[in-house]
């Protein structure tokens, strides 16, 4: 019973050194970036999800439809930081942005394209490290989406 104490005491410290180090690992990348004009592809990963290629079905979000009389870069940013993300860099069509895990400080990248020939903004939003995010990069962008069209219709008024 004792050794089985130990061995199971030993094995949950090596787990969270593991989820340390790997937390430590995603610090260390940046965002995938613009790819011919356009976000980049996500991997087969479903730690992923992207506006910009409509047909990949597993990773696809709508994008954001840009209203009219609409500051759009001061409200992205505005909603951007609200969701609790920090902003990287800034191009004015193209928005860079971390976020991070309050555990192991795991680090995720949005990426934001303001696409004004369409009239829409595209979002891609993925993990750095790992395979599964449950779900938390298409919670992400769909809270961002909901916290712009709420700001823009607020402004609007």
């Amino acid at each position: 019973m004792k050794k089985t104490a130990i061995v199971f005491t030993l094995l949950i410290i090596a787990i969270l050194i593991l989820l340390t180090v790997f937390g430590c690992i995603s610090r260390s990348g940046k965002a995938a970036g613009l790819i011919r004009g356009k976000l980049a592809e996500c991997p087969a990963r479903p730690n992923c999800v992207c506006s910009e290629r409509k047909d990949d079905t597993d990773h696809y979000i709508e994008p954001v439809t840009i209203p009219r009389n609409t500051d759009t870069l001061e409200i992205l940013r505005e909603a951007v930081r609200e969701s609790g993300g920090v902003i990287k860099s800034d191009t004015g069509t193209y928005i860079a942005v971390t976020y991070s895990s309050a555990l192991f400080g795991f680090v995720d990248d949005l990426e934001i394209r303001i696409d004004s020939e369409q009239n829409v903004i595209h979002i891609r939003s993925a993990s750095r490290i790992g395979y599964s995010d449950f779900g938390v990069n298409r919670k992400r962008t769909e809270l961002i989406k909901k916290l712009f069209y709420k700001k823009a219709e607020k402004a609007d008024r």
